[in-house]
């Protein structure tokens, strides 16, 4: 398993029954996580003292409960000096994965190895956390999402982390047609990084489900890569695709290019337990 592990900012204090208490920054959230299946007492003074709770309704969805918290905060990824805005906003969500941290540190240090200008795609970019990671290590970076909050959400992000001047194209677009369009327009990247959700829909409605579309938008991306590409990574929450799913797939996809294909889940460390709470699983292709 891959752990983000390099945090300060932020940490998984406990788990229990369903849910999971965490600091972001000077705040303690309580969010539900299916992973936690086990039920464990909940010692920690956090459980009683937090700041944010967000419950889930039995008919789907569910509702934030407040103690104290604003409506926006920040917090910083030490290793590579990025700034991230968060607010508690709809299913849960804060506007950013930690986890992704130990893949931020992974392909930064092949892009500031590279030794040369990298181009990098990144799809359904959400926040920019990862556009941000790859822009800090010297990238020219693509940023790709249906939602134009999103987007408005990832420069906020890149202003707070003093990379507003960096090389990155905001685009809101439908991930799959913005790809079959660089196709034809004959655009080539060094990098593609893609985090598509188990379940969405574009701009105009249409709909997407991961075990449906991602083969083939992951064999459409093999098409954009340059002459020499540098790397791949495809990330997934989704439960049914197994760490092996992702490396098979990539496998099929990358077979032209060589190269190595890692595959593994990903994880945060938790404070109370020693333990590690896994949280989906990535895929990574380096040449």
């Amino acid at each position: 398993m891959w752990i983000a592990e390099h945090w300060k900012d932020y940490e998984v204090i406990d788990t229990s029954k369903g849910e999971k208490l965490e600091r972001w920054g000077d705040y303690l959230l309580v969010r539900p996580d299916p992973q936690v299946i086990w039920d464990t007492p909940k010692t920690h003074r956090g459980w009683r003292k937090k700041n944010g709770h967000y419950h889930r309704s039995a008919k789907g969805g569910g509702e934030w409960e407040f103690f104290g918290l604003p409506k926006q905060w920040s917090i910083g990824y030490e290793p590579l000096n990025l700034t991230f805005q968060l607010k508690p906003f709809s299913f849960k969500h804060t506007g950013l994965f930690p986890e992704q941290a130990v893949n931020w540190d992974w392909f930064s240090a092949l892009i500031k190895d590279a030794g040369r200008p990298v181009k990098v795609l990144n799809l359904f970019a959400y926040t920019g956390g990862a556009t941000l990671a790859a822009a800090r290590a010297g990238a020219q970076v693509t940023h790709v999402d249906a939602s134009r909050g999103m987007v408005t959400w990832a420069r906020e992000n890149a202003a707070a982390s003093g990379l507003s001047e960096a090389p990155v194209r905001w685009i809101v677009d439908d991930c799959v047609k913005f790809v079959e369009r660089e196709i034809r327009r004959g655009n080539r990247y060094d990098a593609v990084i893609m985090d598509p959700p188990s379940y969405g829909r574009g701009p105009k409605g249409e709909i997407w489900k991961i075990e449906d579309a991602v083969f083939s938008l992951v064999t459409l991306c093999a098409g954009l890569l340059s002459e020499e590409p540098l790397f791949f990574l495809i990330n997934s929450y989704t439960t049914g695709l197994a760490p092996a799913v992702l490396s098979y797939m990539l496998g099929v996809a990358l077979k032209k290019q060589g190269g190595r294909i890692f595959a593994g889940e990903i994880g945060l460390p938790v404070t109370e337990t020693g333990l590690v709470l896994p949280c989906g699983a990535s895929g990574r292709w380096e040449r």
